[in-house]
């Protein structure tokens, strides 16, 4: 059971993952719609002595679909056991996390739409009914095992919800999906994470990161602690945006927080395919990207940015895509 069962430093990565997560609905900045109705089902759910209804995040990665999950089970006063959906390769792997739960417990499971199917199955009954029927031998040998589970509550996160059957979308009381964040709420995490490091980085510098950050916290908190090494090596006593702008600019993140993927994929799509439509597998192609990759991890920014469109013939890009590259478009050429 410790292969399938992943503690918080597996999950995300190291210890200042886990300092920078905060503890409770108070701390946890933006996502405003999410924390207001959250509370609700907190608190009346403790009113009844009852275990919070299973819970669905979905969102591109970075957005705090994990964090939540730990503050979930903090204001429920609980523990949280994660694991993630490839991770459960038999319906044994299941039951034996299922059954270590103890009432009221949240069980956290990333990549959920990467659930076999067979162990999808096996949920259902878990997260409806609170037991388990696990099948021991083969054929006429066969013999079925039920296991009464205590009450739990099932925190599902997803970067896929498309990919996600129906049946198992139904079993979540709770649907929710998560926002990319403001420059402003951007700036708050990352005055924040500045105080826990005890390193300071004045406005005008955590504005500029909130900016460039793709309104990721997992990434502004990333790219701090770069900043951070940058401003240290040259003996400085606070981040300054000075600093902030030398560093994101060796770091290849521009000013609308763009990375080098992205800018490649921009200028395949442009230069390759002349600014679509095209099909994600033929740019991934081109690029020799993974096209999970590019889907999950790159291609929603650029959709929520206005840098291209996704029509049913493929990609194409905008306008707002040729004037960040500075190429011609109709005949003219943007600076």
């Amino acid at each position: 059971m410790e292969d399938q069962l992943m503690n918080q430093r597996a999950i995300e990565g190291d210890e200042v993952e886990l300092t920078l997560r905060p503890k409770s609905l108070n701390e946890y900045v933006g996502q405003e719609k999410l924390k207001e109705m959250l509370k609700v089902y907190i608190e009346t759910a403790k009113m009844r002595n009852e275990s919070l209804d299973h819970v669905l995040l979905y969102g591109p990665p970075g957005l705090g679909k994990t964090t939540l999950a730990y503050v979930i089970a903090n204001e429920m006063k609980t523990n949280v056991k994660v694991t993630t959906g490839p991770a459960l390769a038999r319906p044994g792997d299941l039951a034996a996390i299922l059954s270590s739960l103890n009432p009221g417990d949240v069980l956290f499971i990333d990549e959920i739409h990467r659930i076999p199917k067979v162990i999808e199955e096996v949920l259902y009954s878990a997260m409806e009914d609170y037991v388990i029927d696990i099948v021991l031998g083969k054929d006429t040998q066969a013999s079925t095992i039920r296991i009464d589970l205590p009450p739990f509550t099932l925190v599902g996160a997803t970067t896929r919800f498309g990919d996600l059957s129906s049946p198992m979308r139904d079993r979540f009381g709770i649907v929710h999906q998560l926002e990319y964040y403001s420059d402003k709420e951007l700036q708050s995490i990352i005055n924040r994470t500045s105080k826990i490091f005890n390193f300071p980085i004045d406005d005008e510098a955590s504005l500029s990161l909130a900016k460039r950050s793709r309104g990721t916290p997992r990434i502004a908190n990333r790219l701090f602690r770069r900043i951070r090494d940058f401003a240290q090596y040259d003996h400085l006593p606070i981040i300054d945006k000075k600093i902030t702008d030398y560093a994101l600019n060796r770091l290849n993140i521009d000013l609308e927080g763009l990375d080098v993927t992205d800018r490649k994929y921009l200028e395949c799509l442009i230069v390759r395919f002349g600014g679509g439509p095209v099909g994600l597998e033929a740019i991934s192609a081109t690029m020799s990207e993974e096209t999970v990759t590019l889907e999950d991890v790159n291609e929603p920014y650029l959709l929520q940015k206005g840098f291209i469109l996704r029509t049913p013939r493929g990609r194409v890009a905008t306008e707002k895509a040729y004037q960040h590259l500075g190429i011609k478009m109709g005949g003219m050429l943007w600076n």
